[in-house]
């Protein structure tokens, strides 16, 4: 395996633990959308405003576009990979890690949040 390989494996891995370890710490209601790993949940303390200044900022759609193709929405709900809103999360935190943007996690909220009210609208 090579080094660039192995790092995004850690990467995946460490999106996966940070979005699972974040979900626990949510506190909520026992109401089925607020359950947990519910958007009503995870997006709760999002600051939208916020996650579309970051995504204007950082020109993910152009990043996008250059590894999609077209205008970049093919990104949006792969085949199988993006189903719940902690997946898409976590996809927003591999973004962060492979690229180094050093976002905090409430930013990596803020930006999946605004993904999931524009594309994905999990409920």
């Amino acid at each position: 395996m090579t080094r660039a390989a192995s790092a995004g494996l850690v990467g995946l891995a460490a999106a996966a633990l940070l979005g699972s370890a974040w979900l626990l710490a949510v506190p909520g209601p026992a109401r089925a959308a607020d359950a947990p790993g519910s958007a009503a949940v995870l997006f709760r303390e999002a600051d939208l405003a916020l996650g579309d200044k970051l995504v204007r900022e950082h020109k993910c759609s152009e990043c996008h576009a250059r590894k999609f193709g077209g205008d970049g929405a093919a990104i949006y709900r792969p085949q199988g990979r993006v189903n719940t809103p902690a997946a898409l999360r976590g996809m927003v935190e591999q973004c962060n890690l492979e690229l180094n943007l050093a976002f905090f996690p409430d930013e990596v909220t803020s930006i999946a949040a605004v993904l999931n009210r524009d594309h994905y609208r999990f409920k």
